[in-house]
C-alpha cells in the first residue's frame, strides 16, 4: 500500500523528470548526424548498460541469477526486441516529423491490446475496443491516406518505421508481461545487453564497409543519449514506479509525446495538420481512455 506523501511528492517528481527526457530524445537523434540508426541503438544500449551496471554497485544492488535464469528465453528474446524496436523508432525521426513518429509509436498499447487475447488471454472489453477503433482513425487522419491515398501519402515511410518500432515495442511489453520474479534493474541490464549481443552482428552485416563518421559533437550526444536517455533515466522511472499507483504512472507517461510534439513545434519549426493534431488526439485519447479498467 502506498501511504507516504513525502514518498509520493519525491516519486512525482522523478516520473516527471524521467518523461520530459524521454520526450527529448527525437531531438538530441535529429542532431546527432547521418549515423546509421542501428550504430546509434547499438551505443546506446552498450552505454545505458554499463551505467546502469555502474550505478547498481555503486548502490549494492545484487543481481538475482536464480531469477534471471528462469526466465532467460523471455529477458533474451524482449532484449533483441527491444533493440530493434529503437532502430526503427530512430529511423521514424530521420524519415518524418517528430511528433508523427512519436505518436505512431504511441500506438504500441493498441497493438498490445489486440494480441492480448493471443497471448496473455486477456478478454477484449467493450472500452477497449472503442480505444482501438478510435486510434485507427487516428492513424488514418495522421497518415493523410484519407487525402492522396496509399502511394502518395506524405511521411509514408516515417509512419511505416514508426510503426514498425510500435510492434517491436508492443513485443517487448508482452514479453515482459510473462517475465517473473526478476527484479526492474536486473530486467533492464539484462535486455540492454542482449539488445547489444543482437544488434552487434546485424550492425556489422548491415553496416560494413560503409564509412560512418563520427564527429566529437555527434560522440557526446551519443554518449548523452546513453547515459541520460538510458541510463539516468530508466534509473528515475524505476524508481518512481514503486511508489506511485498504476494509473498515475499511466497518465504521467502521456508527457513524453507531448513534450516531444511541443519540441519539435519550438526548436524544429515542425507542425500538425489541424486533421494530424485530430489524430494526435485521437491516438493518445483512445488510448488513454481504453487503459482506465
Amino acid at each position: 500500500m502506498i501511504e507516504n506523501p513525502a514518498n509520493q511528492k519525491k516519486a512525482k517528481l522523478m516520473l516527471l523528470t524521467a518523461m520530459i527526457l524521454f520526450g527529448t530524445l527525437g531531438l538530441f537523434i535529429r542532431y546527432i548526424g547521418e549515423i546509421p540508426s542501428s550504430v546509434i541503438a547499438l551505443i546506446r544500449a552498450a552505454v545505458g548498460c554499463l551505467f546502469l551496471l555502474v550505478f547498481i554497485r555503486v548502490r549494492k544492488i545484487s543481481l538475482s541469477r536464480t531469477a534471471l535464469k528462469a526466465n532467460l528465453k523471455l529477458l533474451t528474446v524482449s532484449g533483441a526486441f527491444l533493440g530493434f524496436n529503437w532502430i526503427f523508432l530512430f529511423e521514424a525521426f530521420k524519415h518524418t516529423s517528430i511528433a508523427i513518429a512519436v505518436i505512431c509509436y504511441y500506438m504500441a498499447p493498441v497493438i498490445v491490446i489486440l494480441a492480448s487475447p493471443f497471448t496473455l488471454g486477456e478478454r477484449l472489453t467493450p472500452r477497449k475496443v472503442c480505444g482501438v477503433f478510435g486510434a485507427l482513425l487516428g492513424m488514418i487522419c495522421i497518415s493523410g491516406i484519407y487525402r492522396t491515398g496509399f502511394s502518395a501519402a506524405a511521411d509514408i515511410s516515417g509512419i511505416f518505421f514508426g510503426l514498425l518500432a510500435a510492434c517491436f515495442y508492443a513485443a517487448v511489453i508482452l514479453c515482459n508481461q510473462k517475465i517473473k520474479s526478476v527484479a526492474s534493474y536486473d530486467r533492464t541490464i539484462i535486455q540492454l545487453f542482449i539488445a547489444c549481443l543482437a544488434l552487434l552482428p546485424y550492425t556489422v552485416l548491415t553496416e560494413y564497409g560503409t564509412p560512418i563518421y563520427i564527429t566529437p559533437f555527434s560522440l557526446a550526444v551519443l554518449l548523452f543519449i546513453g547515459i541520460v536517455h538510458t541510463g539516468i533515466t530508466y534509473v528515475l522511472f524505476f524508481s518512481s514506479i514503486k511508489d506511485l499507483p498504476a494509473q498515475s504512472v499511466a497518465i504521467f507517461t502521456y508527457l513524453d509525446p507531448i513534450v516531444a510534439v511541443l519540441l519539435s513545434v519550438l526548436f524544429l519549426g515542425e507542425s500538425l495538420t489541424p486533421v494530424g493534431a485530430l489524430g494526435a488526439f485521437l491516438v493518445l485519447g483512445s488510448t488513454f481512455f481504453s487503459e482506465q479498467e
